[in-house]
């Protein structure tokens, strides 16, 4: 099995916490990396990576209270990977959590739902 991932959350950027062992995949925070594509490509490999062997079922937490620009389009590559593990016949699902009066956020998890092929809940908190 995959080793897990783990990046500890700073001011500006996300805490991610990939761990297939305990079945456990979460993102949150904030969102507003100076180099977005820097910050990303380690979680997007590693995510990559674990799709040629996923576990049974990947259950996909994110709860993120903001995000800039630059991540929208890097959150839309790892939906994308869970999206071909779902073309691949594997069991996804994102949960997008956000704040009740989180307008902003609750959009932007029905856009993404609309743009991939997965299971998705909008959860609020």
């Amino acid at each position: 099995m995959i080793n897990s991932i783990k990046i500890e959350g700073k001011e500006d950027t996300p805490e991610v916490n990939f761990d297939p062992s305990n079945n456990f995949f979460e993102i949150s925070g904030r969102s507003l990396p100076e180099d977005a594509i820097q910050f990303y490509e380690p979680i997007l490999r590693w995510l990559t990576d674990y799709s040629q062997n996923p576990n049974v079922n990947t259950e996909m937490n994110i709860k993120l209270s903001y995000f800039n620009t630059a991540s929208s389009k890097l959150i839309l590559d790892i939906l994308m990977i869970l999206e071909e593990m779902v073309e691949d016949g594997k069991q996804c699902l994102v949960k997008w959590h956000y704040e009740l009066d989180d307008e902003d956020m609750e959009e932007a998890g029905e856009e993404y739902s609309e743009l991939i092929e997965v299971p998705f809940e909008l959860i609020k908190y």
